[in-house]
C-alpha cells in the first residue's frame, strides 16, 4: 500500500503559490492605478502637476506587472524575480507619488504590502533591509525632489518618519516570519523524507519475512500479503484481477475456520496446516490490527522453522543438563555392566539366563552410548588443528577398527593412492567423525542376506583433500537424506539420531564439511572435505 499525497507536496508547491499571489495584487495595483487615471475618478486628484508622467508609469507598469505575472513564478529564479519585481513596485511609487501627489498615502500604504511580501519570501536579512531601505529613500527622495521642484509639499517628515518606521517594522516581522517558514518547511522535508524512508524500510521488512502475514478485513478479503504468505497460499492466494482483495474463504478455508473461530472465542485447532500441497506446513497465530477494529492480522510461522528452535531449544536444554546426569548415571551403569561381567563368569549360570545376561549387557553398552552422544553434543570443543597424511590414516585406521572390532564376516577397504594428500584437522574429531561414519555403513549398508562392503577412500576434490565412506547398501531415500544430519532424526529403533549431527559439528570445527553424495549405481557415500595443509586457522565448535 502506498500512502496518499502528503503535507510535503503542498509544502513543495508553497513559494510557487505565494510568488503567484504577489504577481497577481501587483497587477492588481496596477490595474487600480490605470483605472484612477483614465476612468472618471480621475477628477478627484483635482490638477496633477505632471499629467503626461502619471500616464506614462501606469502604462508602463501593468505592462510590466502583466509581464511579471505570466513569466515571473519560476521558482528557481526566485531571488532575481522578486527582487527585480519590488524595485519597479519602489519606482513607479515613487514616481506616481510625484506625478500624483493627491494620491501619495494611498500609494505608500499599497507599497508597505509589497515590501512586506518581498521581505517574506527573499532568504537573505540583508537583502529584505536593503528592499526597505530603498523604498524609505525613495519616500524621502520623491518628498525633496518635490520640494524643491514645486516648492510646497502636502506632506510632512514625521508622515515620512511614520511611514518609515512602518516599513522597517513590517519588513523585520515579515522576514522573521518567513525565515521561521522555511526552517519549518526544511524540518517538514527531513522529517517526510525519514517517514518516507522508515515506511520503505517497514515495507520491505515485511515483504521479505520468512513469516507470513495476512492482514484480513471483517469480510474475509485478504488487504494485504507479503511474499512468504503470497507464496504458502500457493496459486489461490493470486486472485484475479487485484491480488490484495482474494476471498480468505476461498485462498485457505481451513485457515478461515480457524480464524473465525478464534474471533469467535472458541477453542481453535493449534496443530499446523498446510495451505497448499506443495508448500510447508505453517503454524498460524492471529491478532487484532487494533483494539477496536475486526480487521485482523494472521501470522503463518512456517513449521519447519519452529520445529528448528525447538530443536535448538532442546539441545540447549541438554547441553546444561548432560553434564550433571552424565555423572549420575555413568557410575550405576558400570555397575551394572561390572555386576554383568561377573555373573557371567559363574558357572552356575544357565545358558538362558546367559542369553538374558547378555542383553543387559548390550542395553549398558547402549545407554552408554546415548550419554557419551549427548556429551559430546554439550562440549562444543575447540578444534586443534594439525597436519595429517589422509593416506597412512586411512590405513591405520581400518587397521586399528578391525583389531578393536569384530566385523566377522564384513569388509571394511582403505582404497588410498600413491601420491600423499595432506590435510589439516584435530586428529581427535575426524577419528570420530569417521568411526561414527562406518559403523554406520557397516550397520546399515548392507543389502538383505548379503556382507556390508565398506571403502575408505581418500582423494583431491575441487583443490581440496577429501574422504569418501562409501557402502554397497540399499541406498538412502531422498525424503530421508533431507533430514540426515538433523539431531534426533534416526530411522532405527536402537539410534539416538545424534551421531550425523554430532559428526557434521565436528567437522564445522574444523572447518571442514560433512555431506551426503548420491551413488548412481546404488549404495552410500558421505564425503568429509577438509581443508588444505596452509589452513591453519581453528574455529570453536
Amino acid at each position: 500500500m502506498r500512502p496518499g499525497p502528503s503535507i510535503l507536496s503542498h509544502l513543495e508547491s508553497a513559494p510557487r503559490r505565494e510568488l503567484y499571489y504577489f504577481a497577481l495584487f501587483r497587477l492588481l495595483e496596477a490595474g487600480v492605478l490605470a483605472g484612477l487615471i483614465f476612468s472618471p475618478l480621475s477628477s478627484m486628484l483635482a490638477d496633477p502637476p505632471h499629467p503626461d508622467l502619471a500616464i506614462c508609469t501606469s502604462v508602463s507598469y501593468l505592462l510590466l506587472a502583466l509581464g511579471l505575472y505570466v513569466f515571473g513564478r519560476n521558482v528557481r529564479w526566485l531571488v532575481p524575480i522578486v527582487l527585480i519585481g519590488v524595485c519597479v513596485d519602489i519606482a513607479v511609487a515613487g514616481l506616481i507619488t510625484h506625478a500624483l501627489p493627491a494620491a501619495a498615502a494611498g500609494v505608500a500604504m499599497m507599497l508597505l504590502f509589497n515590501v512586506a511580501a518581498a521581505s517574506l519570501l527573499l532568504p537573505s536579512a540583508n537583502l529584505s533591509l536593503a528592499i526597505t531601505l530603498l523604498a524609505i529613500g525613495v519616500l524621502f527622495g520623491e518628498y525633496f525632489w518635490h520640494d524643491e521642484l514645486d516648492g510646497s509639499v502636502e506632506r510632512t517628515i514625521p508622515d515620512l518618519i511614520m511611514f518609515s518606521v512602518a516599513y522597517l517594522s513590517v519588513g523585520y516581522l515579515a522576514h522573521r516570519a518567513g525565515t521561521r517558514a522555511r526552517r519549518g518547511h526544511e524540518l517538514a522535508e527531513q522529517r517526510g523524507a525519514e517517514v518516507a524512508n522508515l515506511y520503505e524500510i517497514n515495507e520491505l521488512i515485511i515483504r521479505r519475512m520468512r513469516t507470513g502475514v495476512l492482514v484480513v478485513d471483517a469480510d474475509n478479503h485478504i488487504k494485504l500479503a507479503n511474499e512468504a504468505a503470497s507464496l504458502l497460499l500457493g496459486d489461490s492466494g493470486e486472485p484475479e484481477g487485484d491480488p490484495q482483495a482474494s476471498s480468505l474463504v476461498h485462498a485457505a478455508p481451513e485457515l478461515y475456520r480457524r480464524l473465525q473461530a478464534w474471533r469467535n472465542g472458541w477453542t481453535h485447532d493449534e496443530s499446523p496446516l498446510q495451505l497448499s500441497p506443495d508448500q510447508a506446513e505453517v503454524q498460524p497465530r492471529f491478532a487484532r490490527l487494533l483494539a477496536d477494529s475486526d480487521t485482523s492480522l494472521v501470522f503463518l510461522d512456517d513449521a519447519t522453522v519452529v520445529s528448528r528452535r525447538a530443536e535448538s531449544l532442546t539441545l540447549a536444554a541438554l547441553g546444561r543438563f548432560s553434564a550433571s546426569l552424565a555423572h549420575e548415571i555413568r557410575n550405576p551403569l558400570a555397575a551394572i555392566n561390572y555386576a554383568v561381567q561377573l555373573l557371567e563368569e559363574s558357572q552356575q549360570i544357565v545358558d538362558g539366563d546367559r542369553r538374558l545376561l547378555q542383553i543387559i549387557h548390550q542395553q549398558c553398552q547402549r545407554t552408554n552410548g546415548i550419554v557419551e552422544s549427548v556429551l559430546g553434543l554439550a562440549r562444543r570443543e575447540r578444534a586443534s588443528p594439525e597436519h595429517i597424511e589422509l593416506n597412512s590414516f586411512a590405513r591405520r585406521f581400518v587397521e586399528d577398527y578391525q583389531q578393536s572390532l569384530s566385523i566377522e564376516t564384513d569388509s571394511l577397504v582403505a582404497v588410498t593412492g600413491a601420491s600423499a594428500v595432506p590435510a589439516m584437522a584435530d586428529l581427535r574429531h575426524l577419528q570420530q567423525v569417521v568411526t561414527v561414519l562406518v559403523h554406520n555403513a557397516l550397520n546399515y549398508g548392507r543389502l538383505p542376506g548379503e556382507s556390508a562392503r565398506v571403502r575408505l577412500r581418500v582423494a583431491h576434490a575441487q583443490h581440496h583433500p577429501i574422504i569418501d565412506v562409501m557402502d554397497r547398501g540399499p541406498g538412502i531415500p531422498e525424503a530421508v537424506a533431507a533430514q540426515l544430519f538433523r539431531p534426533f532424526f534416526t530411522t532405527s529403533e536402537h539410534g539416538t539420531g545424534l551421531g550425523l549431527y554430532i559428526a557434521r559439528e565436528l567437522c564445522r570445527a574444523n572447518q571442514a564439511t560433512l555431506e551426503y553424495v548420491p551413488v548412481p549405481g546404488g549404495g552410500s557415500c558421505f564425503r568429509i572435505t577438509l581443508p588444505g595443509p596452509h589452513a591453519l586457522q581453528s574455529t570453536p565448535m
